[in-house]
């Protein structure tokens, strides 16, 4: 059985007084695209730049493709493609020569025009920099990231700025790293994006990961239960969360059944990622009581 592509225990890192990550634990399994959920200021992007070696950890372990990325050895930034946060390219030079001077500088990069393609740039391959619109330049970044052939791709909110059609369009290139057999560590804040892509995401709120697990699976305390939703005889919608679903719907469609009716409407839900995303990092004054609103006089 391979080693994981990342592993990090009891990773930490502090400014100061402040904790920014504060014993993280996760592994990330080679060829598996793995999201970081979390508002801002939770730890995501310090914690990939401690995998990326961009950042010194103040403790843990962290193994990235079997290297410390704090000593930044030259074999592992080779087999690493980063798409950071914030970027930046020279501004005068075309998307061509940009993506061709990147390739130079990896043992095995892929083909240059290949690439742009995969980019969705073609129409600006001979295009300024400077040019580009804000999404145009992320799928640079993007492509940037891409032509040395990585085996292992950091993307930290690989599609801020992108257009509806673009985000799909970037979310097929991802899914066609997957398939390739590539490892893809996904930072965002479109949950959409996470609940499309990922194979298991880790919730990250104030430095400490609160839940972790596959998307369709991933709940905590109610938010566990299936929620079921009818409309009775009246005309009234009735709403249920029950534990397992079957015996309700059961009774329910028996009873419609014994009076040659149907039962409209009939759903039945499992909470969404964006639910269990919300629940976890609620601040505790939102989960506060909402006081009654006083009667009028």
């Amino acid at each position: 059985m391979s080693s994981p592509a990342i592993e990090v225990r009891d990773l930490r890192k502090s400014y100061g007084t402040h904790d920014a990550v504060r014993g993280i634990d996760f592994e990330v399994a080679r060829g598996e695209v793995f999201g970081l959920l979390g508002p801002n200021g939770a730890g995501k992007t310090t914690t990939v730049e401690v995998l990326e070696g961009y950042r010194d950890r103040t403790s843990g372990e962290v193994s990235v493709l079997g290297f410390d990325p704090g000593t930044r050895p030259r074999e592992l930034r080779s087999r690493v493609g980063i798409v950071l946060q914030a970027g930046g390219m020279y501004r005068f030079v075309t998307v061509r020569e940009a993506v061709t001077h990147w390739a130079r500088l990896y043992p095995h990069p892929r083909d240059v025009e290949e690439v742009i393609a995969v980019a969705g740039l073609q129409e600006k391959a001979d295009a300024r920099v400077r040019t580009l619109s804000g999404g145009q330049a992320r799928r640079l970044d993007l492509a940037l990231a891409l032509v040395g052939d990585p085996e292992l791709i950091f993307l930290d909110e690989p599609t801020t700025g992108f257009d509806p059609a673009a985000r799909r369009a970037a979310w097929d290139t991802i899914r066609s790293l997957r398939d390739l057999g590539k490892t893809v560590l996904l930072t965002t804040h479109y949950l959409d994006e996470a609940q499309e892509l990922a194979d298991r995401v880790a919730i990250i709120k104030a430095g400490r990961i609160l839940a972790i697990g596959r998307p369709a699976e991933l709940g905590v305390g109610a938010l566990t239960r299936a929620r079921v939703t009818w409309r009775d005889e009246d005309g009234r919608v009735q709403e249920r969360e029950v534990e397992d679903p079957t015996r309700l719907v059961h009774d329910l469609t028996a009873a419609a059944l014994a009076h040659g009716g149907t039962v409209a409407e009939l759903t039945v839900s499992r909470p969404s990622l964006e639910d269990v995303y919300l629940e976890l990092t609620a601040d505790a004054a939102a989960d506060a009581p909402i006081p009654p609103v006083p009667a009028r006089a």
